[in-house]
């Protein structure tokens, strides 16, 4: 079974974080939720709080097979800028583990040195965080080698299901496709 690490800051975008998890898990992949710093972390928008399953400097990298980076304002900069994210993107890249984010999340994988040379997307506007070398604005999920990145809200349903393509494979892919009625994926 593929073990998938998100982390979650103050500040992450609702929909992309529950999205993420709620089809990963569908799709039969172990995700492990962790707070940047605690694992009582709140939204951007709604105030929601959830309870991680843990706190990041206790998880194992060793067994993860991905690292997910949900967006949102400002727990998308406190990914960018934590030295332990950072550090966890850049050993799974090495290991030609897949890396993903959406939104201004992708903003942490250039600062992991991730995205060089890489064709990504993220929400509009974040290119002058990500780089406008290999930027692609129209596009839901953009896929470049192990990096696999996603423009916001809107999308996280197709690229939560194109990380479970990734993962599983196609049959589990169209299986929960059609299941969550995502034929705008």
């Amino acid at each position: 079974m593929a073990k998938v690490l998100v982390p979650l800051a103050n500040g992450f975008e609702e929909i992309e974080a529950m999205s993420i998890i709620d089809v990963l898990s569908r799709a039969g992949i172990d995700v492990v939720v962790a707070g940047l710093e605690k694992r009582e972390v709140e939204g951007s928008n709604t105030g929601l709080k959830v309870i991680a399953h843990t706190v990041l400097d206790d998880v194992d990298i060793d067994l993860l097979d991905m690292i997910v980076l949900p967006g949102g304002l400002p727990g998308a900069e406190y990914l960018a800028k934590s030295e332990k994210v950072k550090s966890i993107i850049k050993e799974m890249s090495l290991k030609n583990k897949p890396v993903g984010a959406i939104c201004a999340a992708p903003w942490a994988l250039k600062e992991a040195g991730v995205l060089e040379g890489k064709k990504h997307t993220n929400y509009p506007g974040f290119e002058s965080h990500t780089g406008k070398d290999g930027y692609i604005a129209n596009e839901k999920v953009v896929i470049d080698g192990n990096v696999i990145t996603s423009r916001g809200p809107g999308t996280a349903i197709c690229f939560g299901l194109e990380i479970v393509k990734l993962l599983v494979g196609n049959e589990k892919y169209d299986e929960l496709k059609a299941g969550l009625l995502a034929d705008f994926c």
